[in-house]
């Protein structure tokens, strides 16, 4: 399943691909990711929780930067797990480019998932849903991170599983905003 995001961070673009050099800072702006290990040339072993309405999902595995090309600003990661009780497995390959805008940097990030188990379950709404405001969340965290840094400040940021009912309810809100478009756009066309 491909899944394409993209926000901005009111910051130049030198600062933001510095900032994405540093995997640790970066993991940390996840919610529900936790590097638990470097293993070397540039791959790392963790573990990321997700709810995803009544489900609970722990994947623990490894993450490789498999890309990371300084003139283009792009990076791309390669990351596969399991999930802790052993309901199923995921595939990811995320691919983040930086570019210029006038208020600093765009982020378009492509994740390219394969889920298999309890997680497959979900419908591609759904997990584009969540996907997207956790995305919101990181982009908001990033932000953070630099503003700290450049204050000479370190923030932590919380392993805490991304999900509960806030992200439920987002991503709920946002499926709902779609299907409201679809029936009343056409319908206010037609008056």
């Amino acid at each position: 399943m491909l899944i394409s995001n993209d926000f901005e961070v009111a910051q130049p673009v030198a600062k933001v691909w510095e900032f994405f050099g540093d995997i640790p800072r970066v993991a940390a702006c996840l919610p529900g990711a936790q590097l638990t290990e470097s293993l070397g040339d540039d791959r790392y072993g963790g573990r990321v929780a997700v709810r995803m309405g009544p489900v609970r999902l722990q994947f623990a595995g490894t993450a490789e930067i498999t890309e990371r090309d300084d003139a283009a600003k792009r990076i791309a990661v390669h990351a596969t797990g399991a999930e802790e009780r052993g309901r199923g497995q995921a595939s990811m390959t995320v691919t983040a480019t930086l570019t210029t805008t006038g208020h600093g940097t765009k982020v378009a990030v492509t994740q390219d998932l394969q889920l298999a188990g309890a997680a497959a379950q979900y419908g591609r709404g759904m997990i584009s849903d969540v996907t997207a405001v956790l995305m919101r969340d990181f982009s908001a965290n990033m932000a953070s991170q630099i503003a700290a840094g450049e204050r000479g400040e370190t923030v932590q940021a919380a392993a805490a599983p991304a999900g509960g009912l806030a992200i439920g309810l987002r991503a709920a809100l946002m499926a709902l905003r779609r299907v409201f478009r679809r029936f009343f756009v056409p319908y206010q066309a037609t008056s």
